[in-house]
This record gives structure tokens, sequence and C-alpha cells, in this order.
């Protein structure tokens, strides 16, 4: 019998938001593998017992990235962990967007301003601030050029904080046709979303955000896979890559280009894809035999 994790946090004294969790678990323990779900930080858990771990809604990771990838390296050392280290490593810091950019896919143009650097914000148009390290929409806000100051103080206090900031343009994409999220297990594209515009103007940066607003199944057009598969093509290390989501929005000329790559934690929106959860449950079943 294959032992199985299914690794999250502990949100305590929130109930979990993790819906695929349970889902996942039963679909595992139906075909025969003992699944456990337990969190990434838990000191007493034995990670050598375990036949694959599988990193599932670590959701907030981004507040400890280093220590998050430290243990993705222990687990490493001992056991299968899915997604490799190396590429939870490369992909839980955004400046990886600079590196599917100079390797030819589709991005959101994107400048980073390091603790050190000034304040090198757009005049002409408007535009998005958020970490390079965060999830769900934690410290990102969006602002028109006359909005400066507030931007400003956002930076200082990212920047207070460590944290290096990405700046993109607003893309007006998003307000009309959404964001995509095409979802890859097993190395195939297993289901697609979309969900609508994330930051309304005027929302204060370190305001809570809905993540997912307005989430609907999808169906991905040519170009947009073909993007997708551009984007999972360009990431190091990528033969041991068992599950991504890659979000995509309409840029300037209509076409997909790539908001961002999930290859650490992505929710995989099962509720809404009750469908995909057989191959969901089989390509887990499969890796954990390769050990």
């Amino acid at each position: 019998m294959a032992r199985i994790a299914l690794v999250t946090y502990d949100p305590r004294p929130e109930p979990s938001r993790d819906r695929d969790l349970p889902v996942l678990r039963a679909a595992l323990e139906r075909a025969g593998a003992e699944a456990d779900g337990v969190f990434w930080d838990d000191p007493d858990v034995d990670w050598a017992s375990y036949d694959l771990v599988v990193i599932r809604s670590t959701w907030d990771y981004s507040w400890r990235a280093d220590e998050f990838t430290a243990w993705a390296q222990k687990v490493a050392e001992v056991t299968r962990l899915a997604n490799p280290a190396a590429v939870v490593r490369w992909n839980a810091d955004k400046r990886y967007l600079g590196e599917l950019a100079a390797a030819g896919v589709p991005t959101v143009p994107t400048r980073y301003l390091a603790p050190d650097d000034p304040a090198d914000l757009p005049a002409d148009h408007e535009y998005v601030v958020k970490p390079t390290s965060g999830a769900g929409a934690r410290y990102a806000a969006r602002y028109t050029p006359d909005q400066h100051e507030t931007a400003v103080r956002q930076l200082a206090r990212m920047h207070d904080e460590g944290l290096t900031a990405m700046v993109q343009p607003y893309v007006r994409g998003i307000d009309a046709g959404g964001e995509r999220a095409l979802q890859f297990f097993g190395g195939r594209l297993l289901h697609a979303s979309r969900k609508r515009a994330v930051l309304a103007p005027g929302t204060a940066y370190d305001a809570q955000k809905v993540a997912h607003p307005g989430l609907e199944p999808w169906v991905p057009t040519p170009a947009e896979i073909a993007v997708a598969e551009r984007a999972l093509a360009a990431v190091p290390d990528a033969s041991g890559l068992l599950y991504a989501r890659v979000d995509l929005v309409d840029g300037d000329d209509g076409q997909p280009c790539v908001m961002e790559l999930e290859l650490v934690e992505p929710n995989l929106f099962l509720f809404l894809h009750p469908e995909s959860v057989p191959a969901v449950a089989a390509a887990i079943m499969a890796a954990a035999g390769t050990r």
C-alpha cells in the first residue's frame, strides 16, 4: 500500500479553505493508498515514511518563503517530493517571469524593485505593485499615476519587510476576458477555469481580497494551450513536474500571455471540475510507484 502525504498548512483558528483535500484523500484511499493530510511545518511528521509527498495547499508559504524552501529541500532528501524542491525554489520567487520572457514566452511585462532601489513607478499608465513572493493577491494593488504617493508608501512598507516588488502594467484584457487558469496534471491538460479581475480600483494593498472571484469552468483556446505549454517547457528541471497551473490574460495585442505560473501549491478547483478527480488520483498513484 502506497503511503502518500497531501501537504497543507495549519489555518487555525480559521477552518481550512482547501476544498480539494478531502476529495483527494477519499479518491486515493479508494485507489488503495494510505493518504494523510499533514501540515508542512509539523515537526513530528516522519517524511521518510511516505512514498510520495505532494504539496497541495501550503497557502502560508509566501510569508515564510525561506523556511518553506528549506523544508522542501529537506523532504526531497528523504523521499520523493512533488513538485521537486528545485522547481519549488525557482517558482517561489516571481522573478521567474523575467526568465520566461527571456526564453520567448509571452508574459505580462514586469520590472522589479528591490529594497535598495528607487521608487521608479509609471507616470503615464495604470499599473500593479505586488511582491515577488506572494499568493492570494497579498500586498497587491493597482494604481493610476496620480496615486504615486500611495504606491510609494506601499513600496516602503514592502521594502521594510525585505520584500522585492514587482511593477506591471494593469492589463486591461482582464476586465473583458478575465484570467484563465489552465491546470496540468501528470503531464497532461486537466481542465481550465476563468475568474474575474481580483484588483478593484482603490482597494488597499493590505486589504483582504477574494482570490478567485466569479470562478467558472472554461474551455481553453488553442492559442491559450500553446502559450501554457511554451511556459512549462521553459521551466528549469521540469522533468519531475506532477502538477502545474498556468494563469493567462489577454495582452494589449489581444493574445494570451502568462500572468503567473503556479508550480508550488495551486488550487486545483476540483469542486468545479469533479470529472477530473479520477485523473488526478491516477497520476498521484503513478508517481508514488516510481520511488
